[in-house]
């Protein structure tokens, strides 16, 4: 811990460290969790340098660097409405194949996949006050439609907790009900003023899974499965080393007791978001008066947890492999970690 600088975590600045540990990180290898059939060595050097030769030195601009990885690498272009993008077929895959394990690693803890609106009535977000004064400032909402008012605006959804708690207080009933444990994949839309691709965009893909449990111990060892859970994902699949950590009451999710979050080390030292889990103790519960009858047929409040994974990965996998030489990665993924770490190559070696 004491080697972790306070710039080295600037993007999250009041992260309280959990642990700091390195696991035995390395990429993925014929065998493992994907078919040798995906796994591709480096061809020819001019394959390495072509695109390279466009991408800016890391070390002397490293935004303009990310930019021009994801450009060459072709995995996003510019959208037509500010703080969108378009994500074209080689950066899906790679969210393809993200989607696709953690789908495997959900499904293996219990949970079932549901879906729920992408409009979400504005009163759902003014219920809990903690919730609205976090996210208001980030909020697209739906006036009109069918060309005429609505009575009531829609907010576009920014995250399910409300929706998904309006729902769970007319499924749950009894104890018996109980755990309910549900994932949703979907997008979600948080207006933007400063995007940059993956990191920061006005709609963008994730998933979202949301709990309901019988007692708050059952709620807390939920939030802290579900964080273990990203953390074997990132290590296991995507070779990059997170560290787990708890955000400060400043940084907690709206409406949350506590939030938790793995955060990995970019290129130049900025920490970067990889996934964060929530417990919500009872808050939205009292909200939406989401109860159930316990053995002893007295009423109760669920305890509840949240969790989501960023598509902030994208960004993390222009790092170099654990071994320094960009191979081993299953294809989709292979192309930018190569020409990340080729840019990086050509650049060290023109340096006198």
């Amino acid at each position: 811990m004491s080697n972790l600088s306070h710039s080295q975590i600037i993007w999250s600045p009041t992260l309280s460290i959990l642990r700091l540990e390195t696991p035995g990180v390395k990429p993925l290898i014929a065998g493992s969790r994907f078919p040798a059939k995906h796994v591709r060595h480096w061809s020819t050097d001019m394959e390495r340098y072509s695109m390279a030769d466009k991408i800016t030195d890391p070390k002397e601009d490293f935004s303009r660097w990310y930019l021009d990885v994801i450009r060459e690498a072709e995995l996003s272009d510019s959208a037509p409405i500010r703080g969108c993008m378009v994500i074209r077929p080689y950066g899906f895959s790679i969210w393809e194949m993200m989607k696709d394990d953690l789908d495997g690693r959900f499904k293996a803890t219990g949970h079932s996949n549901a879906y729920f609106p992408l409009f979400i009535p504005q009163s759902f977000i003014t219920k809990e006050a903690e919730h609205v004064e976090g996210f208001s400032p980030e909020l697209a909402v739906v006036t009109h439609a069918g060309g005429k008012q609505l009575e009531e605006p829609l907010v576009v959804r920014p995250t399910s907790e409300t929706i998904i708690n309006h729902m769970f207080s007319k499924w749950i009933n009894s104890y018996r009900d109980l755990p309910m444990l549900l994932n949703q994949w979907a997008n979600v839309v948080r207006w933007e003023l400063r995007p940059r691709p993956f990191l920061r965009t006005t709609e963008f893909l994730w998933q979202e899974g949301h709990t309901a449990h019988a007692t708050e111990e059952e709620a807390r060892e939920e939030t802290m499965r579900m964080l273990q859970v990203y953390t074997d994902f990132m290590t296991e699949v995507a070779a990059i080393p997170v560290i787990p950590g708890a955000k400060t009451e400043r940084e907690k999710f709206a409406g949350a007791v506590n939030t938790y979050t793995i955060e990995a080390m970019m290129g130049n030292g900025w920490a970067l978001q990889g996934g964060t889990s929530h417990y919500l103790g009872t808050n939205f519960a009292k909200v939406f008066d989401t109860r159930f009858l316990d053995a002893d047929n007295q009423r109760r409040f669920v305890h509840q947890s949240s969790w989501g994974f960023q598509p902030g990965l994208w960004a993390l996998l222009s790092w170099p492999t654990a071994t320094g030489r960009g191979s081993g990665f299953p294809r989709p993924w292979h192309r930018y970690r190569r020409l990340s770490y080729q840019s990086r190559r050509r650049k060290r070696k023109r340096t006198p």
